[in-house]
């Protein structure tokens, strides 16, 4: 079992939710938060990625969340395994493809903001009476450093729904207090995952690298312990409304 340090009884007895579980930084959350002791409930977006979580997660269900179908089948779906949810992570988004400000159209724009925002805020608005149950639960969401910088050409609309989602957890933090949840977000810079093979090229890959102050892109694991420790109400249990950046440095050159 994966616990990158932490206690492996750090999440026994906890069930996480966490949707865009089937690769990338999710698979590595999931790996973890297994490794901690969860009751892992998992999401994976594409038809076959879910068996790579074959043995660390007790259900994965494999559902389309730019869809109000494929939304609606995922919330149905953990509601029907469990009755608490101590951890909702939500992790699900893309940038789908470079768009020009001025070319997007409107199939494109509804799509991006129906997976990166729309799915995010239904999941979460269905699954509050379970986190409610949990007595001490906590929301993480995903961001991106885009959400402060703009990110490069082509992403505005992925930029901002991600700083759409960086707001929305700090209102979740200050509305759902007084239930004992917290929400906060981690923010990855640019990791080395299937994402930036899709909508970057190696050129752009390599001058990122040499202006991350570590030098190195992340990796998905360089992510996952900051998942944990937001999980974790004996690692944070007095941190709400935070957004964790993790990204090399990148913000400070």
């Amino acid at each position: 079992m994966i616990n990158y340090g932490f206690d492996a009884e750090l999440l026994s007895s906890k069930t996480v939710v966490i949707t865009g579980a089937g690769r990338g930084i999710g698979l590595e959350v999931a790996k973890a938060a297994f490794g901690c002791g969860a009751n892992v409930i998992a999401h994976s977006g594409r038809v076959g990625t879910a068996q790579k979580l074959s043995g660390i997660t007790s259900s994965v269900a494999e559902a389309d969340l730019s869809q109000d179908a494929g939304q609606q089948k995922f919330i149905e779906f953990v509601k029907s395994n469990t009755s608490k949810v101590d951890v909702l992570i939500n992790n699900a988004g893309t940038m789908m493809g470079r768009f020009p400000a001025d070319e997007i159209t409107d199939d494109q724009y509804s799509q991006l903001i129906a997976l990166n925002q729309t799915s995010v805020v239904k999941i979460t608005s269905a699954l509050i009476p379970l986190l409610r149950a949990a007595n001490g639960a906590s929301i993480v969401n995903t961001v991106s450093i885009s959400a402060i910088t703009g990110g490069s050409p082509g992403s505005s609309i992925y930029s901002a729904s991600k700083a759409f989602v960086s707001t929305y957890t700090k209102a979740l933090a200050r509305e759902l207090a007084p239930d004992k949840i917290r929400a906060n977000a981690v923010s990855p810079g640019t990791i080395a995952t299937d994402f930036h093979k899709r909508y970057s090229s190696q050129e752009k890959l390599e001058k990122t690298r040499t202006s991350v102050p570590l030098q190195r892109l992340g990796a998905p694991e360089d992510c996952s312990s900051a998942y944990i420790f937001f999980a974790s109400e004996k690692l944070s249990g007095y941190i709400t409304g935070q957004i964790l950046e993790v990204n090399g440095g990148q913000l400070i050159c």
